[in-house]
């Protein structure tokens, strides 16, 4: 028997690999397949099953593609209903693995065909969990993105505590409990950077096990302190349930290398929006005018995700060259899937071309020290999250967080100079770009981040640790 875990960090997610005899199975997998054909065909194992948790939010599942080149059977749990072919199990059925079982156990809370996945060992004996989005390290999932349901979230966080409780909770503590998600993913609130652990350990030191915590604790604990889900959750639902477009059809369409007049022309006509993604430094320096930067190197699809509503959205790609695939199928992970392009040669051939440059300043955090102590001739803007914001800031600075900043970003355009910055310079960058883009034109990026503002003389808050905040 053999489980692998495949972890993608830039949507902290968790797919797995299991194989036995022969034949395998694929848990949660993402939307591009060939890494699970490639680990079948070298293990000489034939792809039997694709078990789906639940319905992602987060990510486009690969389930449709494997299916297809596969023959395999997509699984998913109770009260699911699908759009394809699918396989809709019934509670503690069992599927069998060359010689390994793999049962489902229906546990409904984040969202109603959550299902975890218990793999039973070739003398029956209980050895790993697959616990999808239901139970993550250190962490449950949120109960609030279940779709077109006349529950509420506090009613799902009650069927989440009855799940935990009656279904998982009573498994044995030596089991190894495989989430769907890390720490990074927007599914949760507290997970661990740890990706997999003991259930016994998880009872131990997991706020959602503890013993002795009532229906009530649990629910109110679960639910306080839950962000708005980021806006593309609701659209990857849907493709997960309806269906969608062939990875390779996407990766085709995209893959189109074009020169500075075509890229130009087609920014034009289709009404494109020009997605670059260098490091915030190479684009501070130059850049198409009014495109916007979110750099691969970083979270980049959950940050497409949260701040282009559209997945339909036409994009055209400013990319470091050679990297243009990895962009077109980390867009596609998560349903944007009309890449019209990419800028051959990348901004070097625009500059070459003659073009029309834009640029955007960028200060280091001593050349913004100076400037505090001085009196500056604006605000300063802190992009990061409010939980970030308020265990420590600059004094005197406002919280304008990257996920909301294209709702409130008019009552700022009287402000004078805007100071931006977050915890590094990557989401501060991305922050100047839109801004930038709608008009904006007196902005400055603090380089570093509030990282390199704290090793300044510049006045911060007193530091609050964040798990006081969460109790308080």
């Amino acid at each position: 028997m053999k489980i692998e875990q495949i972890y993608t960090g830039c949507l902290a997610q968790g797919a797995y690999f299991i194989e036995s005899a022969g034949e395998a199975a694929v848990i949660d997998p993402l939307r591009e397949v060939t890494p699970y054909l490639k680990r079948a065909e070298k293990d000489g194992a034939t792809i039997k099953y694709v078990f789906e948790t639940h319905f992602h939010a987060d990510f486009v599942s690969g389930h449709l593609d494997l299916a297809q080149k596969t023959g395999a059977t997509i699984v998913y749990g109770p009260n699911a209903q699908t759009g394809f072919a699918a396989h809709i199990a019934h509670d503690g059925e069992e599927f069998r693995v060359g010689e390994v079982t793999i049962r489902a156990l229906h546990t409904p809370g984040h969202t109603l065909e959550s299902t975890c996945y218990l793999l039973l060992d070739e003398n029956g004996k209980p050895t790993a969990l697959f616990s999808g989005d239901t139970l993550f390290i250190g962490d449950v999932g949120r109960p609030d993105l279940a779709q077109k349901t006349d529950l509420t979230m506090n009613d799902l966080a009650g069927y989440l505590y009855d799940s935990l409780r009656n279904k998982i909770m009573t498994l044995p503590d030596d089991l190894i409990v495989y989430p769907a998600h890390g720490a990074g993913s927007a599914c949760g609130k507290n997970m661990s950077k740890e990706t997999s652990d003991t259930l016994g350990n998880q009872k131990k030191f997991n706020y959602a096990l503890r013993a002795g915590l009532t229906k009530e604790d649990f629910i109110r604990e679960v639910t306080d302190g839950l962000l708005a889900p980021p806006k593309y959750f609701p659209q990857n639902v849907r493709l997960n349930k309806e269906g969608y477009d062939s990875f390779d059809e996407v990766l085709e369409r995209g893959a189109q290398a074009l020169s500075p007049e075509e890229f130009e022309a087609g920014a034009n006509e289709t009404g494109a929006l020009v997605l670059d993604t260098r490091a915030a430094r190479d684009f501070a320096q130059g850049f198409i005018p009014n495109s916007i930067n979110i750099g691969i190197d970083g979270s980049f699809a959950p940050w497409v995700g949260a701040l282009v509503p559209d997945l339909e959205q036409p994009l055209l790609l400013v990319t470091e060259p050679g990297r243009e695939e990895e962009v077109i199928t980390r867009l596609a992970r998560v349903g944007y899937d009309f890449t019209l392009g990419y800028l051959a040669g990348g901004f070097e051939a625009w500059q070459q071309a003659g073009k029309e440059v834009d640029s955007l300043p960028s200060i280091s955090a001593s050349t913004f020290a100076q400037k505090y102590q001085t009196g500056l001739d604006g605000v300063v803007v802190d992009v990061r999250k409010p939980g970030e914001f308020e265990a420590e800031h600059v004094e005197g600075a406002i919280n304008l967080p990257l996920d909301f900043i294209s709702e409130q970003m008019a009552e700022y355009s009287r402000r004078g100079t805007l100071y931006l910055h977050c915890a590094g310079g990557y989401r501060s960058m991305i922050a100047a770009s839109i801004l930038k883009a709608r008009g904006f034109e007196q902005i400055v990026d603090v380089a570093g981040g509030f990282g390199a503002i704290a090793q300044t003389e510049v006045p911060r808050t007193n530091f609050v640790c964040p798990t006081t905040l969460q109790k308080s």
